[in-house]
């Protein structure tokens, strides 16, 4: 089957080998306080040690996989959709409305903060005024909040111009004076990035930066207003608070953005996914997430990360993703991408479930998944087939390899001497990028060889069922419990990292878009506050507004069909009627 003409570098449509599922299990330690930092050290100058613990990863064994020998190495999964670029698809009346307002865990949307505005109930200044006092350093939510060092007075200062065009009965559109957050790893005029590392002002690379980055600046030109830089730790050592319960973690690494969305802070984020940390800290703290086709949004020059939105319902997501996708003219990559049009209301409905793939999660995962499937089959129009993917357990351990080895890079460039990069960075990432660091040529190029074996699969799959979306839970733990250790110097558990990372990874891999949607709510082991599970699609290159349509079908399942109906956390900040409004 030749590949679609629609498309720059799809991939050829070849059906992998059936290799059945396995599941991985890790068996790495798990290291913490005062263990952790030792063991840190003693991984990081040991040549040894390190290459020991290298090799417990299975890292180093992609490369002997027989399969692989006469496969050409696919290093940079981006598939472009071909046709207009522009203009930009506009909102429909159903996205300027607020929906399920009657909610008992009713969040506000941006059309929310819209019409508050145009009453002239209260101001965009007001409102980032009340928000500062509670994500500065004394606020009640400021651990999802980077320091700012005095760059507070840039949302203050567009704040005031937003009140200006609301008073002069001029708004920009729904996004004019909407406060929104941005990952401390991107690029925001005047915010200095922290990357979850400790500020050093001697370092070059914690100045402030000159400009924001495309889809930040889109979303400023839009008129929403960048409240602060969210908090980005993997896990451990100064982590933000999952409101649905403290007792958890929020999810990595953009865990600032989920916990301030969940908290009603803000109703939109802006994120970045390398191997789902749009997605995860969407499912910990029960809102939405979207992870772009590659480069849709902005080139990264990384194989495995994008720019996503984070948001508190699906009709913000929907918003910011058509922000934030415009093409940027003067990038010859990101600037190609057509626009992903909405599916037409007549067309198929097909989800591929891989049930040995599926069935790993923990049972009461899997439980409120498949009711979730049942109701899209029989109240939506779904039709669900069976699906198989090759090599999936080494996909991952690919994955993470390719992963570790970009973060190597990334960081060496953030000290004056790049040999010096392991001495900014935390005990648990020292670990992780002296990983990265073994990473050999060998190893990188097999890993794109399997990228190439997996992607060609997909594009089968994409063929036989036109419209397909391959679902699986978002990660198939019960949330991951807190340890109050860890709080002091981090941790590092592989074993639990790898697990979580089970079915997102393949999105980052491939290149694919993939979203996640909160389904349902379990009980926990610990703390108080149940604990959000989603169900994830992942759908064709360039077919992000599929995604979303499905995900207003998953909106409505969980506040009209789900017994218990949307939860918000008890801690939820009502910022509206904080800010002198209703």
């Amino acid at each position: 089957m030749a590949p679609p003409e629609s498309f720059a570098n799809y991939p050829d449509v070849v059906e992998g080998p059936d290799t059945g599922y396995f599941q991985r299990i890790d068996h790495n330690p798990v290291l913490r306080g005062l263990p952790l930092v030792i063991g840190a050290e003693l991984i990081s100058r040991s040549g040894f040690i390190a290459r020991f613990f290298y090799g417990n990863t299975g890292i180093g064994k992609i490369k002997d996989i027989a399969d692989l020998d006469d496969v050409s190495p696919t290093f940079h999964p981006t598939v472009t959709p071909l046709g207009p670029t522009g203009p930009m698809i506009e909102f429909e009346p159903e996205l300027l409305t607020s929906k399920y307002a009657s909610s008992k865990a009713r969040y506000y949307s941006a059309s929310d903060y819209h019409e508050l505005y145009k009453s002239g109930k209260t101001t965009p200044l007001k409102v980032v005024e009340t928000l500062l006092s509670l994500t500065t350093k004394a606020g009640k939510y400021s651990d999802a909040w980077a320091d700012a060092h005095g760059a507070e007075k840039l949302a203050v200062e567009a704040a005031k111009a937003s009140t200006e065009r609301w008073a002069a009965g001029k708004p920009l559109g729904v996004l004019d004076g909407v406060p929104i957050g941005v990952k401390d790893d991107t690029n925001v005029k005047g915010y200095v990035n922290h990357v979850g590392m400790k500020y050093n002002p001697s370092i070059p690379f914690f100045a402030p930066k000159e400009e924001s980055v495309w889809p930040v600046k889109k979303l400023q030109e839009a008129g929403a207003i960048v409240l602060g830089k969210n908090t980005m730790h993997e896990l451990g050592s100064g982590t933000p608070t999952n409101h649905m319960n403290n007792a958890y973690y929020p999810g990595g690494s953009s865990n600032g953005a989920g916990s301030s969305i969940s908290a009603g802070i803000v109703p939109i984020c802006v994120g970045t996914d390398a191997g789902g940390s749009v997605r995860v800290p969407a499912n910990f703290n029960g809102i939405y997430g979207l992870k772009p086709s590659h480069h849709r949004t902005m080139n990264m020059q990384m194989t495995v990360c994008v720019t996503g939105p984070l948001a508190a319902n699906v009709a913000d997501l929907t918003i910011a993703y058509r922000v934030m996708s415009q093409p940027d003219a003067d990038c010859p990559t990101q600037g190609r991408f057509a626009l992903s049009v909405p599916p037409s209301p007549s067309a198929k409905r097909i989800m591929g479930v891989y049930r040995d793939w599926f069935n790993r999660a923990d049972p009461p995962v899997r439980e409120l998944c498949d009711k979730a499937l049942d109701y899209f089959a029989a109240k939506r129009g779904y039709e669900i087939v069976d699906i198989s993917i090759p090599f999936l357990s080494e996909a991952q351990v690919a994955h993470a390899g390719l992963c570790i080895s970009e973060m190597v890079e990334k960081a060496r460039r953030r000290t004056p001497n790049p040999a010096d990069y392991l001495s900014i960075v935390n005990p648990a990432n020292k670990v992780v990028l002296t990983m990265g660091s073994l990473v050999s040529s060998a190893d990188y190029i097999k890993f794109n060889s399997l990228r190439t074996v997996i992607m060609n699969h997909l594009a089968f799959l994409f063929q036989k069922y036109p419209g397909l979306l391959i679902m699986t839970p978002t990660t198939p733990l019960v949330g991951w419990p807190r340890s109050p250790d860890d709080d002091a110097r981090g941790m590092s558990d592989t074993n639990n990292s790898m697990r979580n990372m089970s079915y997102v990874f393949l999105a980052n891999l491939t290149g694919t878009p993939s979203l996640s949607a909160p389904v349902g709510y379990v009980d926990p082991q610990q703390g108080e506050g149940k604990l959000p599970v989603s169900l994830s699609a992942t759908s064709e290159w360039g077919s992000e507004e599929l995604l979303l349509a499905w995900a207003r079908d998953a909106e409505e399942y969980l506040h009209e069909t789900y017994p218990e109906g949307r939860r918000r956390p008890d801690s939820w900040a009502d910022v509206i009627t904080l800010a002198g409004g209703q």
